[in-house]
């Protein structure tokens, strides 16, 4: 199986599967990929409380390893936060640990979103079925990774995240290159009156014609699919994100369960793929 297309490439590495995106890989400067391969397994926490085992724990630290050795770099220099269903963003500024990754530590509970412009940090954020974004700056060398499932959409998360480069960075809309991984797409994000409703009244303001894009009725009055990929398109762009800088992989994690975690498809035994950003030193 080989998922390129125009917007990323399948690399096969030292037994290692992941993707890269063209776009970002035109940056020498920036390192980055999104793993692929359910023999990875990136679940060092649970969103729903439920505690992790110390193989499971070692499991995806050494999936964190092997991603980081392909790559060629530190295992070290991975943050990752404990992601909770959040629109909370938090700029890095140091590694905490020196001798091992900041994985999950208090500093970044309930933390969805990270931002740097210091080098060699690299930003993780896992899914299985939400969406990872990677978001560069290239002129103010600002990168950041953002978990934004469907909860984080309703929040605008992506949204807070340029907020938070432009102010914090002095970093502009029309510069920021945003890269949206694989996640659930239209075809499978099937929802109950519930979440259709939440939808329909927290983007009222994207207009008739593009709510009719963004949801639609599967089942009368029981189902419908929603676009949460969509959704981050056009609240990017009327931020001021250029159109061409909105880098979509296309590719849907319930349609491809063989190669990518995917939590609709394994249900309670789901694994979680890991997206990875960083910066490198000026060369």
């Amino acid at each position: 199986m080989d998922l390129s297309n125009e917007n990323v490439i399948h690399i096969k590495k030292d037994g290692i599967e992941y993707l890269q995106f063209r776009r970002l890989l035109e940056y020498k400067e920036v390192v980055h990929c999104y793993s692929l391969g359910r023999e990875l397994n990136f679940m060092t926490n649970r969103s729903n409380g439920k505690p992790i085992t110390e193989e499971e724990k070692e499991f995806a630290i050494n999936s964190y390893k092997k991603m980081c050795k392909t790559l060629g770099e530190d295992y070290k220099n991975i943050v990752k936060p404990l992601q909770e269903h959040t629109n909370n963003v938090k700029v890095v500024k140091n590694k905490i640990n020196k001798e091992e990754a900041d994985i999950n530590l208090e500093e970044y509970k309930a933390i969805d979103g990270l931002i740097t412009n210091k080098p060699n940090l690299i930003l993780s954020s896992t899914s299985a079925d939400c969406i990872s974004l990677l978001f560069f700056d290239p002129v103010k060398r600002v990168i950041a990774n953002v978990h934004s499932g469907w909860k984080g959409t309703l929040q605008r998360i992506s949204i807070k995240t340029v907020e938070k480069m432009v102010n914090e960075f002095n970093s502009r809309p029309e510069d920021i290159i945003v890269c949206i991984c694989p996640s659930i797409r239209k075809c499978h994000f099937e929802v109950e009156e519930n979440v259709k409703s939440q939808f329909q009244k927290e983007f009222q303001d994207l207009g008739e014609e593009n709510l009719k894009e963004i949801i639609e009725e599967k089942i009368p009055n029981k189902k419908w699919i929603i676009d949460t990929v969509l959704i981050n398109k056009i609240i990017l762009e009327r931020k001021g994100v250029k159109k061409e800088n909105i880098i979509d992989s296309k590719i849907c994690t319930m349609c491809n369960p063989e190669i990518l975690h995917s939590y609709r498809f394994e249900k309670e035994n789901y694994g979680l793929n890991t997206a990875l950003i960083e910066l490198k030193e000026n060369s």
